[in-house]
Formats: C-alpha cells, structure tokens, sequence
C-alpha cells in the first residue's frame, strides 16, 4: 500500500476512495497522531453508510473490514470527526492533528443466555470472542477479536500512512484519547505490538519466556479456537511472546527439528 495525492492505493495502484463522507473539518496540514477505532457496528457495509451519511455527524479516514476490505472515508489532508473531545499529551480537540482508522468491530459484548450478543442483539460467535476487562475497568465482559486479515490491514495501511506522513509521531486508541467515555478499540486489539510495528520501535522487542506446564497454542485469543498443528507445546518450551489480547498470547516458537509453531496460549501457564 502506498498514499498518492493524500489517498491510499492498494497494492494494484487502486484507490479505496470515494473518500466524500460530508463529515470533515477544515485541512489538515501536519498530523502527528494516529487514533485507532472499533466501529461497533453491525457490518462494514453498515459502518461505512452511516460514516457517510450528514446524520451521523461523524467520519474516520479509513475503515477496515474484517476480511480486509477497506474503504477511505476522508482524504488524509483534511481533518476527519472521528476523535470527538479528546486530549493527547496536553493537546485538546485531536481531530486537529489526527488520522483515524475504524476497524469493523462488534466491540463490547454482553452474555445473554449463555450466549456473547452485540449492543445490536446479533450472537458472536464465541470463537470470535475473548474475555477481559476493559484497562478503565467496567469488570470482565466480552470482546469481539479482531480477524487476523484485518489487522494485517490495518497494519500495511498504517504504515503507509506513517511513510507519507513521517510528522506522525505516536498510535494511540480513542479509548487513550477520551479515556472514561470512549472504551475502543478495547482489551482484543494488540495496541503493543501495533504500536510497535508501526512506529519500528527497536526498544519494543518480543518478550521471551517459558512454558510451565504443556500448553495448548490456539488459533485465537481463546478456548473456543481450535489447537494448531504441532501443539501442544511442551513444559520448559521457549516461546517470544509479541501481542496480546487479555490474559491471551500470541507467541512464536522453535520446535525440534526446526519447524515453527506460532498462535496463541493463555499467559497464566508462562513464565519470564
């Protein structure tokens, strides 16, 4: 991905335009934030109609669908009403001097009946959920994980935008930004190791440990998820942990023989 005139292109050279959402400020002449979001809609297609519709009152530069889809709402010199009030580092009103991304999230969930349903009353899969608290606290509810093509997204976008725009200094969640009002994008995103990647911070390495019993590595953030080939990994195994998603995760590790396994495991059963 690459930024051309202030508009992402994908890897063919396409805009992901229109980028007319009625919903947006003056220029913007020199961002140094980038503010990640959930949309906590129903769908992409939904999230992407209301952003564009004057009703709203509300837009983002990008939105990221779960299966990878993106759809640029705003071009990136001009200012986007995705942060509301909000403060950064001693800055008031971050729309000003922020680009922000909506990630297609259910977000927040509540059990019912034994079931995790969206604020909208669809069911989430519990293979798409994991359980955690909120770090503003709120007690542990459910989440919506992220899809891993998603944030492979989320990341090329982001970097690219960090390349075309190299007085952006710092990620952060709208949740850091508006703390107390604003919960996204919540415990499932990995904000560590986004941040990181994004940003090319070398003081950020992965973090290494051990396992302290046999331990299952998942497809995702969770029990619901299936096992993945070659687990589970044993006692004492060495793993580089890079993200995680509550009490989840994501670890890398070399097997005998030289395969690697990666995926995720619950950090209750490792040990620094």
């Amino acid at each position: 991905m690459q930024v051309v005139n202030h508009l992402l292109l994908d890897d063919a050279g396409n805009d992901l335009g229109p980028a007319t959402s009625p919903n947006r400020g003056a220029a913007l002449a020199q961002p140094t934030l980038l503010v990640m979001h959930f949309t906590a809609g129903r769908s992409f297609d939904t999230s992407v109609k209301w952003l564009m519709d004057p009703a709203a009152k509300a837009s983002a530069h990008l939105v990221v669908g779960r299966d990878g889809q993106v759809r640029q709402l705003v071009t990136f010199d001009v200012i986007a009403w995705h942060a509301g009030e909000s403060s950064w580092l001693g800055r008031r009103g971050c729309n000003a001097f922020s680009i922000g991304i909506e990630l297609d999230n259910a977000g927040e969930l509540q059990r019912q009946g034994g079931e995790w349903r969206a604020w909208f009353g669809a069911a989430i899969p519990v293979t798409e959920v994991v359980e955690a608290e909120h770090k503003d606290g709120g007690g542990v509810t459910g989440w919506q994980c992220y899809a891993s093509a998603q944030l492979e997204v989320a990341l090329a976008a982001a970097l690219a935008i960090i390349r075309a725009y190299p007085s952006i200094t710092d990620v952060a969640g709208h949740e850091d930004i508006a703390p107390f009002r604003k919960r996204d994008p919540g415990p499932a995103f990995p904000m560590a190791s986004f941040k990181a990647r994004v940003l090319g911070r070398a003081d950020v390495p992965p973090t290494r440990c051990r396992t302290i019993s046999a331990l299952n590595v998942r497809t995702g953030p969770g029990l619901g998820f299936p096992t993945v080939a070659g687990s589970p990994l044993p006692s004492g195994a060495s793993v580089e942990v890079d993200s995680s998603s509550g009490p989840w995760r994501h670890v890398s590790a070399q097997l005998d023989g030289g395969s690697a396994l990666s995926g995720w495991v619950h950090g209750g059963y490792l040990t620094s």
